[in-house]
């Protein structure tokens, strides 16, 4: 099994998709990295030799920030943008959509499903005797 910048590759998967696997590499940055390194995208993660693996490796912690680095990167920008009280800010701090979205409807994903209606989660009447 192979385990980059600690995440375990899903051994049955091809190594094009099983990049992807890891936090911040997407689809396109996986193919731009095994083009690179000249090794074929379909490939399986088991199928790898060693060598191939080392290589990617290096590759990706020296080149490109990934999982916790990355995510240290994306919680410094959100609480810069709230220290400065920006408008985008403000909107992470109070769980609205930030990019312009309507909330009259639909935004329910980023206040977490609550419904605000009327009959919306009322609880069932209770059964007739």
């Amino acid at each position: 099994m192979a385990r980059i910048v600690g995440v375990n590759l899903p051994p049955h998967k091809r190594i094009e998709i099983g990049l992807t696997y890891i936090f911040g590499i997407g689809k396109s940055l996986s193919n731009k990295i095994l083009k690179g390194l000249n090794i074929d995208i379909n490939k399986r993660v088991k199928d790898l030799s060693v060598e191939e693996v080392d290589r990617l490796k290096t590759v990706i912690e020296s080149n490109y920030r990934t999982e916790g680095a990355l995510k240290r990167d994306i919680a410094s920008n959100i609480k810069r943008l709230k220290d400065i009280k920006s408008y985008r800010g403000t909107r992470h701090a109070l769980h609205l959509p930030v990019r312009g979205q309507r909330t009259r409807t639909n935004s329910r994903t980023v206040r977490g499903n609550i419904r605000r209606t009327t009959g919306s989660g009322r609880k069932p009447a209770g059964k007739k005797t």
